[in-house]
C-alpha cells in the first residue's frame, strides 16, 4: 500500500478551513486515503475525507502525518494530498 509523509503548514493546524480544504480533496481523488500521525500503527489511522476525522487527529502546525492509499491512482492521489497538506491553507 503506498504512503506518504506529510509535514503539517497551516498556521491552525489540520482545524476548520483546512480541515475542510482537505477533506474535500481527498474525497476527490478517487481512492480511499487514511491519515495517522507519525508513529501511530496504520489500523489506527482516520478516514482523510472526513472532517471530524482530520479535527480528532489534532494535528497542529509542524506535525508529521502518514497518508496512505491503494488502488489505481492512489500514488498520484497521495502526491496531491501531500502538496496540499505541505501548503499553508490559512494564507489562501
Amino acid at each position: 500500500m503506498p504512503e506518504r509523509i506529510a509535514t503539517i503548514a497551516s498556521r491552525s493546524g489540520l482545524h476548520a478551513r483546512p480541515a475542510a480544504l482537505f477533506a474535500e480533496a481527498a474525497g476527490d481523488v478517487g481512492v480511499e486515503v487514511t491519515i495517522a500521525m507519525q508513529g501511530e500503527p496504520a489500523d489506527e489511522a482516520l478516514d482523510a475525507s472526513s472532517i471530524l476525522s482530520l479535527m480528532t487527529l489534532g494535528a497542529a502546525k509542524g506535525d508529521v502525518v502518514v497518508l496512505r492509499a491503494d488502488g489505481d491512482g492512489a500514488d498520484a492521489a497521495l502526491d496531491s494530498l501531500v502538496k496540499l497538506l505541505e501548503t499553508d491553507l490559512d494564507a489562501e
